[in-house]
C-alpha cells in the first residue's frame, strides 16, 4: 500500500496536500478506499461553502458501505472534483492523483504540518488492525 511523503494524513483516512498557492487538496487515502472497495457514488462539498476541522463535508459509497468526508482543517472549498461525478471509480484507482476530491483554502495553512506524516500513518493503520 503506498502512502507519499508529499502528503499529510488524517485519522479519518484523508490526505492533504498543501499547494504552492496555500491551498490543499484533500482525497481519501488508498487504505480507505481498500476498505471500502468499488466506490460507485461521490457526493462533493458544495464550493465556496466553509468547514471546521473535523465536520462531514461528503460522502463516498461503494457496493458495500458508505463512508463520510470530513474537513481536514477550518476553511472554505474552492474547487471540487466535477469528474468524479460520472467516473467515482477514479478514486478506487489513483487515489492520490485523479481521484482528489476536493481543494479547500484553509484559514490556517501551516496546520497541515501537525497532521501525521506517510510514517505515522503507516503506524497508525497497523494499530488500528
Amino acid at each position: 500500500m503506498a502512502f507519499p511523503n508529499d502528503l499529510r494524513y488524517t485519522s479519518s483516512h484523508e490526505w492533504v496536500r498543501l499547494n504552492d498557492d496555500g491551498s490543499v487538496t484533500v482525497g481519501i487515502t488508498e487504505h480507505a478506499q481498500e476498505q471500502l472497495g468499488d466506490l460507485v457514488f461521490v457526493e462533493t462539498p458544495e464550493e465556496d461553502s466553509t468547514f471546521s476541522t473535523g465536520d462531514p463535508l461528503g460522502v463516498v459509497e461503494s457496493v458495500k458501505a458508505a463512508s463520510d468526508i470530513y474537513a481536514p482543517l477550518d476553511g472554505r472549498v474552492i474547487e471540487t472534483n466535477a469528474v468524479l461525478t460520472d467516473e467515482p471509480e477514479l478514486i478506487n484507482s489513483d487515489p492520490y492523483e485523479d481521484g482528489w476530491i476536493y481543494r479547500m483554502a484553509p484559514d490556517d495553512a501551516t496546520e497541515v504540518e501537525t497532521m501525521m506524516d506517510a510514517d505515522a500513518y503507516e503506524d497508525f493503520i497497523a494499530s488500528e488492525e
